[in-house]
C-alpha cells in the first residue's frame, strides 16, 4: 500500500510510463534511479509552464514582460534559502547548474592557496572532492568495508597541523543513503574556526536542512535531484565571500563598468551569474523547494516504510551482498551486488525483463566504492591503466536501488522478486552481450517505444 496521499504533491511526471521488455510485453516502468536524478513533479512542471507566457530577459529590462520575470527570478532565491534555513540577512542564494558547479564556484571563491588544507572525506561524490583537490590540500577522513565514519574522526582531522581551513562534507551519501551526524561535526569544525560546506545533493530531497541550527557556512544543492529537472542547483553561502574578487565565471551581467584596461565588478549575487541565468530552471527549483517545505511529515513517514521494505526484500535474495550501513536512519537507498554476476548484468536484466530501473557502477564516488569493496591498492591502480587503456568491462562497481516520494511498497517487492529471480536464472546470462561501450544488452532487440499506462 501506499503510505502517502495520492495528491499532486505525490505525483511525478512519467509515473506512468510503460516499456517494452524481452519477449515483446510492455510494464509499467519502475524507477528505483532517484539518487542519479528524479523526474518532474507535476507542480514544478506547472510553475514553469506558469511562467513560460512571461519569460524574458531579467533586471535589464524595462517591459512588463521582463519585470515580472525579474521578480520571479528573485522570489526563487528567497525559496532556496528558505528551504535550507538561511539566514537572508547573512546568507544568499547564487543559482548556478548544479552541485558540482556550485561546489567548483566555492572553491574558487573562498581564495585558497595550494598549501591551505581542506578537511573532506573518503564518502564524497566527486563534486565534493575534485574542486577542493584543485585548489588546496586534502586531509581526507577514511573509511573502512562499513562505509561509515565517526564524529571522533572528522573531528581527529580537525585537530591535526596546520589548522584546516575548509571542512567538505555530504549531508547523505549518494551509494548507500547514511546519514553522517552533521550537527555535532559542524559544531566542533566551527568551534575550531573551519568553514563548514555541505554537499547536500542528496540530503535536500529528503530531509528538511537548517542552516542556521546545524552551523553550516555554505551548502550545495541540485534541482535535478529533488523533482526540478530544468537545469538548476544553488550555492547558499555566507555574502562576505561574494563581496571581493573575480567570479569564476566573467562575461555580461558580472560588471557594473567594463572598458579595455578596467573591469567594475558587480555587487552580489550578480557578480557569480555572469550571462543569461536560466530563470526557468530557478523557478522550477523554487517550486521544489516550497512543495518539499509543505511536505515533509508525510514524505518522512513514507521514506522510513520504503527503507524498511527495501531492507526486509533485499535480505531476502540469495547470494545478495550489500554495501554500507544497514541499521539506523538512512535515505531509502541500496548499493548491491549478486555473487557471481556482473552488476553492469544484473542492472541490464531488471530493465530488460522487469522494467525497473537502477543505476551500475561508482556512481561518482570511486574512492568510496574501492572501500566497500574492499579492494586492494594493487586492484585500485590496475583498474586506473584500464581506464588510461580505454578499457572499461573490468571496472568495479555495484548496483545501486533509490527511492523517492513517489516509489509504492509494490515497486520495492517488484525489485525484491525480480533479483530472487535473477539469481535463480544464471543461465540467463547468455541472453545478453557487452557492447562497443562496455554495457550489457540483450541479444534481442526491443521495440525502443513507450506508452502511458
Amino acid at each position: 500500500m501506499r503510505l502517502v496521499c495520492d495528491t499532486t504533491q505525490d505525483r511525478l511526471i512519467g509515473d506512468d510510463i510503460l516499456v517494452p521488455t524481452i519477449g515483446g510485453g510492455l510494464t509499467r516502468y519502475v524507477d528505483l534511479d532517484a539518487a542519479a536524478t528524479s523526474s518532474a513533479s507535476v507542480t514544478v512542471a506547472r510553475a514553469v509552464q506558469d511562467l513560460l507566457p512571461w519569460y524574458s530577459s531579467v533586471h535589464r529590462g524595462a517591459g512588463a514582460k521582463s519585470r515580472h520575470t525579474s521578480a520571479r527570478y528573485e522570489q526563487a532565491r528567497d525559496g532556496v534559502l528558505r528551504l535550507v534555513g538561511a539566514d537572508p540577512c547573512s546568507h544568499g542564494a547564487v543559482f548556478t547548474r548544479n552541485t558540482t558547479d556550485s561546489l567548483n564556484t566555492l572553491a574558487f571563491r573562498l581564495d585558497l592557496q595550494p598549501d591551505d588544507v581542506v578537511v573532506t572525506t573518503a564518502v564524497e561524490h566527486h563534486a565534493n572532492l575534485l574542486p577542493w583537490r584543485r585548489h588546496a590540500r586534502l586531509r581526507v577522513v577514511d573509511v573502512g568495508v562499513c562505509g561509515t565514519f565517526s564524529p571522533e574522526q572528522v573531528i581527529e582531522a580537525l585537530d591535526q597541523r596546520p589548522t584546516p581551513r575548509v571542512l567538505a562534507i555530504s549531508g547523505a551519501s549518494n551509494v548507500t543513503g547514511w546519514l553522517p551526524d552533521l550537527a555535532r561535526i559542524a559544531t566542533a569544525a566551527r568551534e575550531r574556526g573551519v568553514f563548514v560546506v555541505v554537499d547536500a545533493a542528496q540530503l535536500a530531497p529528503h530531509r528538511p536542512i537548517d542552516m542556521t541550527a546545524l552551523g553550516v557556512d555554505a551548502l550545495a544543492l541540485s534541482g535535478h535531484k529533488m523533482y526540478a529537472p530544468f537545469g538548476a542547483g544553488a550555492l547558499v553561502a555566507p555574502r562576505h565571500v561574494f563581496s571581493h574578487g573575480e567570479p569564476l565565471l566573467v562575461g555580461g551581467g558580472a560588471v557594473k563598468a567594463v572598458s579595455f584596461d578596467d573591469v567594475v565588478w558587480a555587487d552580489f549575487p550578480d557578480r557569480d551569474e555572469a550571462g543569461s541565468p536560466n530563470v526557468l530552471g530557478a523557478v522550477a527549483l523554487a517550486a521544489a523547494a516550497d512543495e518539499l517545505r509543505s511536505g515533509w511529515p508525510d514524505l518522512l513517514t513514507h521514506e522510513r516504510s520504503l527503507t524498511d521494505a527495501l531492507d526486509a526484500e533485499l535480505r531476502t535474495v540469495p547470494g545478495l551482498h550489500r554495501y554500507g550501513p544497514t541499521a539506523g536512519d538512512r535515505l531509502p537507498v541500496a548499493a548491491f551486488n549478486l555473487d557471481g554476476v556482473p552488476h553492469g548484468l544484473v542492472a541490464a536484466r531488471l530493465s530488460a525483463e522487469y522494467g525497473i530501473g537502477v543505476r551500475s557502477g561508482c556512481f561518482c564516488a570511486h574512492p568510496y566504492m574501492a572501500r566497500l569493496l574492499d579492494l586492494t591498492q594493487e586492484q585500485v591502480d590496475r583498474f586506473h591503466r584500464d581506464a588510461r587503456a580505454g578499457g572499461s568491462t573490468q571496472l568495479p562497481g555495484a548496483v545501486r536501488a533509490s527511492a523517492n516520494r513517489a516509489t509504492s511498497i509494490q515497486d520495492v517487492a517488484a525489485l525484491g522478486y525480480a533479483l530472487r529471480a535473477i539469481a535463480a536464472t544464471p543461465e540467463e546470462a547468455v541472453r545478453y552481450r557487452v557492447d562497443e561501450h562496455g554495457d550489457h544488452v540483450p541479444r534481442e532487440a526491443r521495440p525502443e517505444v513507450t506508452a502511458r499506462a
